[in-house]
């Protein structure tokens, strides 16, 4: 705790994580410990010290003797190296020189003319005449073998300067010479044998050097740790268990926040995120420990968020609002709590962010469901009020128009019974909104169901002369379903599409099938036996809708024509749920409008009404 703390206790719940906690002799003098060396370390030091100079010693000495063996392995072969070269080049001088002297020999019997100074010969002496001196260096001048070939070559450079001295005497002394070379070379071979055989031995002698020396250092780091492992083993039994009691907690602690649902993070007195579990990294994509709040952690909405519940420090547990954000695309909806929390002997505080989307939408689903209960029960009363009423005034005007003669008094009955008709179409839509019928399910094949619909409406599709566009899954969507009711969903969409859009405009309807986990696939291009629900998409090309009309698109009596009653997509999206499936709509105004309906495959029970 700082300094600023009251001498009176703080409220409980005040600090709930403190990440260093206070030693005893800190809680005795008021201040840390003082840096020392514990006692029990010492022999460890002196141990690791000894071995260390034998180490090193031993190291030096192995090393040393390593390098001195390889060195003189080096100059061997490095002279061995030298003298084969030396070897070669006169092979190659020789050969050369000779070869010259017999196509010059050859040349003169066949009477060829040739210049008068034959430059290659010259050539191929003179590069021989070079090699020569390389004879008279140490240890070379001092074999006999060599120094006989030194001077038996010198002899057989003077034949080749006379042709006629070659022709007598020059194969035969190339012959001398060439088996001189050629024992030379062949010693040479030996001698290798020779070399790799000492280096052989000066290797083995090393190695028998540094056995004997690693023997040494193994037996000096024994007794080292025959004089400290008793030391150390004593220490070992006293922590052992408060560190496995430690890593026990501290796994716990981890499993714990990394498996809860609500996302936590520690933030310290600098808004620097110290600490957080996988939940608040799948909001905050961006994040990382040791990054600053006020930078790029996520979406804009989720930097707003957290600046906000940082805004200020706490002394106790706050509540800092219900926040909106977008995980992966989907809108989720979160309860943020601030809590105190000490880093590093300052204020910060602890973030938790409680994900309550399930509950907004039960709740908002509840209070919708309230709403129109409420609405039902006033409209089947005003219904039911109204009804009685109506079949008077429609018998009463039939036998007015049985009277009527004049031409004004024809329209006039017109115009009511016009006016009869909508208020008898509301009256029924209004019974058929509050009544909640029962879903008669069956087996269909939702094209089958579509295409019956699309027939109910032909008398606008002629009136507007619409074209409708087909693309339907390319096998049968079969489904437990009411077929009856899916119809009257079907039957409302498509002539409120047509009714949107301009004469010979297309309406487009597809089908596909869709899994539960992974979204729709496109068409044709999966395995059906994974597949959980159909979804069939309306497009019409009308004039869309603002996003106020959108809205409030779905409210009983919210309607956009002039003569409608307002309950159509109402009655169409109960339908819909009372299937277990969802509507939804895209709209862009002057582009159209597009619904989506997902239907399960299979029956499934609703959990907030009790439907099935």
């Amino acid at each position: 705790m700082s300094s600023t703390v009251k001498p009176n206790p703080p409220p409980e719940g005040e600090i709930v994580y403190r990440r260093v906690a206070a030693t005893t002799e800190q809680s005795q003098t008021g201040r840390p410990d003082e840096t020392r060396l514990d006692p029990t370390l010492m022999p460890l030091l002196v141990g690791c010290a000894l071995l260390l100079l034998f180490v090193i010693v031993l190291g030096n000495l192995s090393v040393r003797r390593v390098e001195d063996t390889s060195r003189h392995v080096l100059i061997l072969e490095q002279q061995f190296a030298a003298r084969a070269a030396l070897l070669l080049q006169f092979r190659i001088a020789l050969t050369r020189l000779d070869n010259e002297a017999r196509d010059k020999m050859e040349a003169e019997a066949r009477k060829e003319i040739r210049p008068p100074f034959d430059m290659r010969l010259g050539s191929a002496r003179d590069e021989l005449n070079k090699l020569v001196p390389l004879l008279d260096r140490v240890p070379l001048e001092q074999s006999p073998k060599w120094r006989a070939f030194r001077e038996d070559l010198l002899a057989y450079i003077e034949i080749t300067r006379n042709n006629t001295d070659y022709s007598q005497n020059g194969f035969q002394k190339f012959r001398q010479v060439d088996g001189q070379l050629n024992d030379i070379i062949r010693e040479t071979s030996l001698e290798q044998e020779r070399i790799s055989q000492q280096a052989d031995d000066l290797a083995k002698s090393a190695a028998h050097s540094i056995k004997i020396l690693s023997l040494i250092a193994i037996l000096a780091s024994l007794f080292v740790t025959a004089g400290t492992i008793w030391v150390a083993q004593r220490r070992y039994r006293q922590t052992r268990s408060s560190t496995q009691a430690a890593r026990r907690e501290r796994e716990f602690s981890n499993q714990i926040l990394e498996g809860m649902v609500s996302a936590i993070a520690a933030i310290d007195r600098h808004d620097r995120i110290r600490s957080a579990n996988l939940a608040f990294f799948r909001i905050f994509p961006d994040a990382a420990v040791g990054a600053s709040i006020h930078g790029q952690v996520g979406s804009p909405e989720g930097s707003q968020l957290l600046e906000a519940a940082t805004a200020s420090h706490v002394e106790s547990a706050t509540y800092r609002g219900r926040w909106q954000l977008s995980e992966n695309g989907v809108a989720h909806t979160f309860d943020v709590y601030s809590s105190p929390l000490e880093i590093d002997s300052e204020h910060g505080q602890i973030l938790t962010l409680v994900d309550v989307t399930e509950a907004v939408k039960s709740e908002a689903a509840l209070r919708r469901s309230e709403a129109l209960a409420a609405v039902g029960e006033a409209a089947a009363q005003l219904a039911h009020e109204i009804k009685n009423p109506l079949g008077s005034i429609r018998l009463g005007v039939e036998m007015l128009r049985e009277h009527a003669k004049a031409d004004d008094a024809v329209k006039t009955i017109t115009l009511v019974e016009r006016g009869i008709l909508h208020l008898n179409k509301l009256v029924v839509d209004v019974t058929q909104f509050s009544r909640h019928r029962q879903l008669d399910r069956s087996e269909y094949e939702l094209h089958e169901v579509i295409d019956s619909s699309i027939d109910l409406v032909a008398d606008r599709v002629q009136e507007k002369k619409t074209t409708i566009e087909r693309h339907y899954w390319n096998a049968d969507i079969k489904g437990v379903w009411d077929g009856e009711q899916l119809r009257e969903v079907f039957v409302n969409l498509f002539a409120n599409a047509i009714d949107a859009s301009e004469k010979g405009a297309p309406l487009s309807i597809t089908t596909e099938l869709i899994d539960s986990a992974s979204g729709p696939r496109l068409l044709g291009t999966a395995e059906t036996h994974n597949r959980s629900g159909a979804r069939i998409t309306i497009v019409d090309n009308g004039s869309g809708m603002d996003a106020k009309t959108q809205a409030r698109l779905f409210e009983p009596f919210f309607t956009t024509k002039k003569r409608g009653t307002g309950l159509g997509l109402s009655i169409v999206r109960q339908i819909v749920e009372m299937h277990g499936g969802s509507i939804d709509l895209k709209s862009v105004k002057g582009e159209g409008t597009t619904f989506i309906v997902d239907l399960p495959l299979e029956p499934r029970t609703l959990g907030g009404n009790g439907l099935q």
